[in-house]
């Protein structure tokens, strides 16, 4: 009797092991072999697209004039302040000879109604902003001896800093627009390129004249945008569609084959403005659905579900 019940025993184990594996085959084969990622898609679109470079400019006085002692003597009179804007023809100093100043004195002093001044007047001979102010009423000074300097308002603008590899985008005669720290905006044309390279940074300078009645500072960098290219009417899609291995030389794209199947496809870049990037291979047509959200990390070949 006991060896039976010790039979039916075991029996009961070997068929409680059994249902056990069973139901748990039958889990495994109820979990889905591929995982869907949740993704987003878009299609490709024409558009016209250009292709910027940025370049520093410098606001400048190319010409500064000096204003000289015409003789040697005593300034009696400055009629200028630094940073004051001064015209042509402006009288900037009173001067007088140390001769005239005694013999003034002394013929005066004899006789008032000869009224011996000797005093000489120094006049601006352009217009323009003083820079420089070298001396004050009561000094002396010698013949020639520098009194002030000015800038010279003609010769007003931006030296733009061309690199040489550049230089077919910038011709004398092109209008730019130069761009300001403060947002606002200047119309230039270039008006000469100097015949010169800087041997450090590899770059020409190119004069940029501005027409403008406000008064702009010197060293003052403005940002100047220069086309290169435009193309129209090219096949583009959203950067955020486009994915790159770390060092930016292999481009691909996922893009849906079926309605649950995306693979990965090699792509060419083209150029790149506001957010679209240019696709010049493969060529896409208007039905095939790329995917711009839930791409990165995706294998050559993913099962997604388009949200």
């Amino acid at each position: 009797m006991k060896k039976i019940i010790t039979i039916l025993y075991l029996q009961l184990l070997i068929f409680l092991a059994g249902c056990q594996s069973t139901g748990s085959d039958a889990q495994d084969e109820a979990t889905p072999a591929d995982i869907q990622t949740p993704v987003e898609v878009t299609t490709i679109s024409l558009d016209t697209l250009s292709d910027y470079i940025e370049l520093n400019a410098t606001s400048t006085y190319l010409q500064l004039n000096t204003i000289k002692a015409i003789t040697s003597g005593y300034l009696k009179a400055v009629n200028i302040q630094p940073g004051q804007m001064v015209k042509s023809g402006q009288v900037a100093f009173l001067i007088k000879t140390k001769e005239s100043e005694a013999l003034g004195n002394t013929i005066n002093a004899l006789d008032s109604s000869f009224r011996v001044t000797g005093v000489l007047t120094i006049r601006a001979a352009v217009s323009g902003y003083v820079q420089e102010l070298n001396h004050q009423p009561g000094d002396y000074v010698q013949d020639g001896e520098q009194l002030a300097v000015l800038t010279d308002t003609k010769s007003f603008g931006f030296i733009l800093n061309v690199p040489f590899e550049l230089r077919q985008y910038v011709q004398p005669g092109q209008n730019l627009l130069i761009s300001l720290p403060d947002g606002t905006s200047l119309p230039g044309t270039v008006s000469s390129i100097l015949p010169a390279v800087d041997s450090a940074s590899q770059s020409e300078q190119a004069l940029v004249r501005v027409n403008t009645a406000t008064h702009i500072p010197q060293n003052i960098i403005g940002k100047v945008r220069i086309q290169k290219t435009k193309k129209e009417n090219i096949i583009t899609l959203p950067k955020a569609a486009i994915l790159s291995d770390e060092s930016q030389t292999n481009f691909w794209v996922m893009k849906m084959i079926d309605s649950i199947t995306a693979v990965k496809t090699s792509v060419v870049k083209g150029i790149e403005a506001g957010g679209k990037v240019e696709i010049v291979s493969p060529v896409f047509s208007p039905g095939d659905k790329i995917i711009i959200v839930g791409n990165y990390g995706l294998p050559d070949t993913a099962k997604v579900k388009i949200q």
